[in-house]
């Protein structure tokens, strides 16, 4: 059971975004997309017990230990974590059929990540998701070119100098990725330490 600190700083204001935004008197199918250590879906799952929630990693290491967080709640809305490479083609992430998932969140992933992975999760999740269905993802953005505070500039540069394909994706390229598959931003959420939530809907005609 891996522990990251940010995940334990951050869940419950996430959390707080969800329960005002999605339903809890109805069954529902969620997917995580990039789970990491496994503390998010843990703590979604217990505050939702109506949504079947599908966590899904692309990192062994992490694959276990969301593992052993689902042993260890012993919850029975959460399904065993499933491979998933987001960069890859929707047809390859394993199982998981078209119009098939109500709530897609995505946490703390595209600045650590390929550009090729936030490009794959919108093609993807634009197939995946429910019409009216909703794609939540956290983590700090630049908006329209400008990153701010010099807190976020540092951070940008510090994963560019680790990886120059990594750094903080724009929310206006995030939007033209959104409205491509149809899915539409209509929220941006100001969270704590600087970061966002976007929340975008898929249309029900695409």
């Amino acid at each position: 059971m891996l522990n990251a600190a940010a995940a334990d700083r951050n869940k419950e204001p996430i959390l707080d975004v969800l329960r005002s935004r999605v339903a809890s008197d109805r069954p529902l199918v969620a997917l995580e997309i990039s789970s990491g250590t496994g503390q998010h879906v843990v703590h979604f799952a217990k505050a939702f017990p109506n949504i079947t929630w599908q966590p899904s990693e692309i990192e062994s290491q992490s694959i276990s230990s969301i593992e052993a967080y689902r042993e260890h709640h012993k919850l029975q809305n959460v399904k065993p974590p499933m491979y998933l490479d987001v960069s890859q083609s929707w047809e390859n992430w394993t199982g998981l059929q078209p119009e098939s998932c109500d709530l897609i969140v995505n946490i703390n992933m595209m600045h650590i990540s390929p550009l090729a992975c936030t490009t794959g999760l919108f093609n993807g999740v634009g197939k995946i998701l429910k019409p009216q269905g909703l794609l939540l993802t956290y983590g700090p953005y630049a908006f329209n070119g400008s990153i701010t505070p010099q807190s976020n500039v540092d951070f940008d540069h510090s994963l560019r100098y680790r990886n120059p394909e990594w750094g903080l994706r724009d929310v206006s390229l995030l939007k033209t990725l959104g409205q491509e598959n149809g899915l539409r931003l209509e929220e941006i959420v100001d969270m704590p330490a600087n970061n966002k939530c976007l929340l975008f809907h898929k249309d029900s005609v695409v």
